[in-house]
């Protein structure tokens, strides 16, 4: 009888392990394998959620954003331990701190079949123009990337999401050629987000983000206020959290531009799919991305997008076809290309067929965990 595969699927956030990796823990399962859903925060309902998918959940401790080295070597240390207390004999990890340790404890634990994704290249690539690098940071950086190189040199596999931060590892030489592969992205159960017309009475533009500098939303709330006072009814709606990251908004901030009747912010939501029903266009005026899995949801559905010509958010639109990409930054073009769908309402009906189409085509998370399962030798 042959030996079953236990796989360790290692990330950071028991909502994300569900909400991005539930699909792939459902067809590990159903490779005939044993699954293992490490996290850092399990909750009641979100263990169950994991139990549901076929896979056992796993609680380890790591700091999502700390650079605190005694923990993160506590973290690799507990990381090991469990490794070889579940005899785990395939490490599938994601995220760069995950990356990073789980590469090294899996390599150490004596884990022979080890697999990395990068979703995005992370803070320590992807700072802003208006984000002053002091000392301490700098070290940061060169410290994660040194890290990142020694961690990513343990895996068979590495998989990115856009042709940009391929460029990018490469040129940094943090891992050789022939270990990379490239992934559509996280991908969308096209059942679970069904095509919906769009909603056109009033025209309103949603983005849907951590409320973080790079994701573009200050572009987004100074853009609507260029719009506000000539297209009263139309509504602007952000939805996301407050986050520890270095490059956070504040909640002032975002405050103010509610007060002034700018934007609208529910805050977080825990499932866009009702707002994006009640939405004509998605908009993510981001800095960077892997490629955004608020923007597949978006496709699916059937919603025009406005993005930035940027890594990553180039490959959600075609130009012209299902929505417009816009220049990184440039609030000006970005409220040009709302107008046009304000002022020509025929095109949100029509480029939100277009980005189905392209949903159907690229972001089919079945095709996707195909291709990454034949990568790890699971099929």
């Amino acid at each position: 009888m042959p030996k079953i595969n236990r796989v360790a699927v290692i990330g950071t956030i028991s909502s994300s392990m569900v909400s991005f990796r539930g699909s792939l823990l459902a067809d590990l399962k159903g490779q005939g394998c044993e699954v293992f859903a490490f996290a850092i925060d399990y909750d009641a309902e979100t263990e169950a959620k994991v139990k549901q998918l076929g896979a056992q959940p796993v609680l380890y401790q790591l700091e999502r954003t700390g650079t605190n080295p005694i923990r993160d070597l506590s973290s690799t240390l507990q990381l090991i331990r469990l490794l070889k207390q579940y005899k785990i004999d395939t490490v599938f990890s994601y995220f760069i701190k995950p990356v990073i340790y789980a590469s090294l404890a899996a390599k150490i634990a004596g884990v022979p079949n080890r697999f990395a994704l990068l979703p995005g290249l992370g803070y320590a690539f992807t700072k802003t123009l208006e984000q002053q690098t002091t000392l301490k940071q700098r070290v940061v950086e060169i410290v994660v990337r040194q890290l990142l190189k020694s961690s990513l040199q343990q895996n068979k596999r590495v998989f990115l999401y856009n042709p940009d931060d391929i460029k990018e590892v490469l040129q940094s030489k943090l891992v050789e050629p022939q270990k990379v592969c490239r992934l559509n992205g996280t991908g969308i159960q096209l059942k679970d987000y069904p095509f919906i017309a769009p909603w056109n009475s009033p025209i309103t533009f949603l983005l849907a983000a951590r409320l973080l500098v790079e994701k573009g939303i200050r572009e987004f709330a100074q853009a609507a206020a260029k719009i506000k006072p000539l297209y009263p009814h139309t509504h602007f709606i952000l939805l996301g959290n407050l986050d520890t990251n270095p490059g956070s908004l504040t909640e002032e901030q975002i405050q103010n531009w509610t007060k002034d009747g700018i934007i609208e912010w529910p805050g977080h939501v825990p499932d866009i799919r009702p707002w994006l029903k009640k939405t004509s266009v998605y908009v993510l005026p981001s800095y960077r991305e892997g490629v955004p899995r608020s923007t597949q949801e978006a496709l699916a559905m059937g919603r025009a997008v406005i993005t930035t010509n940027a890594p990553g958010c180039r490959e959600t639109v075609k130009d012209g076809v299902n929505g417009y990409l816009v220049p990184v930054r440039d609030v000006d073009a970005l409220a040009v290309a709302m107008i046009q769908f304000i002022k020509q309402p025929t095109l949100i009906a029509n480029m939100g067929r277009e980005s189905r189409k392209l949903a159907e085509e690229k972001f089919d998370v079945c095709k996707i965990n195909a291709k990454l399962l034949h990568e790890m030798g699971l099929t």
